[in-house]
């Protein structure tokens, strides 16, 4: 049973592109699994929206479909009550004609009774937020309601600014919640507590100590089905300016003064303040293999697939201290891992391993938490070698691990916005990336199944990417 203080009021919450690939694969399953956990609302209902004639029995199947390829399996949860409150409105929504979804919401309000809240969630590509945001507006839906924007929220500063400008002419700030699902992953929250709340690394998380953190992305999959969508953006727009930057804030940042929203949000920002802009010097563009034989790819495609960048944060504790953020299609393995390496001991002792202090974060799935040191070989001689420690975040624990989109939509249901972008800090991205996102080079071919360009180990040196040694 879940804790009473962690149920959300009643809620119709509204999926704009219900029918498509990212409410398919990813917002579904997680509102589902909020289901089995006990994290809805006692009285909820959800309503799909979209362009096609679908009757709400039509959308249930769609949804169980969903639940069946990319789980919690149907039969694993209570899925009779859950989808008698799964609802589909039809005809589009723009400015001009609401289809029907007017019509549809007060039938869901009327079912629920009272003042339920409303929430907008935005599960359609970035060219769609401003007309829809202006068709809430336009329709009386904005009042006392949330919407959730996904990324990338805009795909340059003038494009940000725009959107910016749209949203808050019908939202207040305080209403508006920018997606970044790296955020919601276990393991990166718990970057801030192992630091801050542990006196073994909150003392040495400066210049002084480590020697650089590496904040690296490689996929093993190809583009696939993605690859119109992937002509659009590449791997600069799809992931560094988002999650990797993003994860690389939730690493340098300053300790919050409390726990609150604001305060974590904004010690986040504050220090995304403080990334150089990026040049060419300090990125490594690639694109695997084959790449431009994909259908829905130009022949002559520059499209990056690969991309490796050397940040800088200009602030006293991380002087001198390079972040390596790297990411990639058709890669030799596949992570979402944040390593800090730290610097040897200056006299250290004979014959230890170098390089052996590692503290890593795997954001992958439920999340783990490794550390390396340097240990004493056993036996009777005095040889020195490394081992590491892992700590599972998914198990072992009296409570289990919420995916990322699941904890990400149980904070817009209870108004906690600490794990979500804000404005300010976008604006920052979009000055640290200004410099890359026009004009780019011609990628460097890399094999598929390889970790990338060699031209991006030079961005490491002195030292060595941590994975694909």
């Amino acid at each position: 049973m879940a804790d009473p203080r962690l149920v959300p009021e009643s809620t119709v919450f509204v999926l704009y592109g219900a029918t498509g690939d990212l409410a398919h694969r990813l917002v579904l399953p997680a509102f589902y699994q909020l289901a089995i956990a006990g994290l809805l609302p006692e009285d909820w209902r959800l309503v799909g929206n979209g362009r096609g004639d679908v009757s709400h029995e039509d959308f249930q199947e769609r949804v169980r479909q969903s639940l069946e390829e990319f789980g919690p399996k149907p039969a694993e949860g209570p899925w009779d009550e859950f989808s008698s409150r799964l609802l589909f409105a039809g005809g589009g929504f723009d400015s001009s004609n609401p289809g029907c979804l007017l019509d549809v919401l007060k039938e869901a309000q009327a079912a629920i009774g009272g003042q339920p809240q409303l929430i907008h969630y935005m599960a359609v590509p970035p060219a769609a937020f401003g007309p829809l945001t202006e068709a809430i507006g336009a329709h009386g839906l904005a009042k006392d309601s949330r919407v959730v924007y996904e990324k990338p929220f805009g795909t340059s500063m003038a494009t940000f600014e725009e959107l910016d400008r749209i949203a808050h002419a019908t939202f207040e700030e305080t209403q508006i919640y920018r997606i970044d699902h790296f955020l919601g992953k276990e393991a990166t929250q718990d970057i801030q507590v192992l630091r801050f709340a542990n006196g073994l690394f909150a003392g040495a998380w400066d210049n002084t100590h480590i020697g650089s953190v590496q904040i690296d992305v490689p996929e093993t999959l190809d583009v696939a089905m993605r690859a119109s969508f992937y002509e659009s953006t590449g791997a600069i727009l799809d992931m560094l300016v988002t999650h990797l930057f993003q994860v690389a804030g939730e690493v340098a940042m300053e300790s919050p003064h409390c726990l609150e929203p604001e305060c974590l949000s904004e010690e986040r920002e504050r220090v995304i303040g403080c990334f150089r802009p990026l040049t060419w010097s300090d990125v490594v563009l690639g694109q695997y293999e084959g790449y431009r034989e994909t259908a829905g790819v130009a022949p002559e495609s520059r499209t990056e697939t690969f991309v490796a960048a050397r940040l800088w944060v200009d602030n006293p504790r991380w002087k001198g201290v390079p972040f390596l953020l790297r990411t990639g299609k058709c890669m030799a393995e596949g992570h979402q891992r944040v390593s800090v390496l730290f610097k040897d001991p200056v006299e250290g002792l004979p014959g230890q391993p170098l390089g052996a202090s590692i503290l890593a974060f795997e954001l992958s799935g439920d999340g783990d938490i490794e550390l390396s040191l340097v240990v004493k070989e056993p036996g009777p001689t005095m040889g020195l070698t490394t081992s590491t420690v892992n700590i599972p975040l998914g198990t072992g624990f009296h409570t289990p691990a919420l995916p990322a989109y699941s904890r990400l939509l149980h904070d817009v249901l209870m108004g906690d916005r600490s794990l979500f972008t804000r404005p300010d800090g976008l604006a920052h991205v979009w000055t640290v990336a200004a410099g890359i996102l026009g004009d780019k080079p011609e990628p460097i071919p890399y094999a598929e199944g390889s970790w990338g360009p060699a031209a991006a180990a030079e961005l490491a040196k002195p030292g060595t990417w941590h994975l694909g040694q």
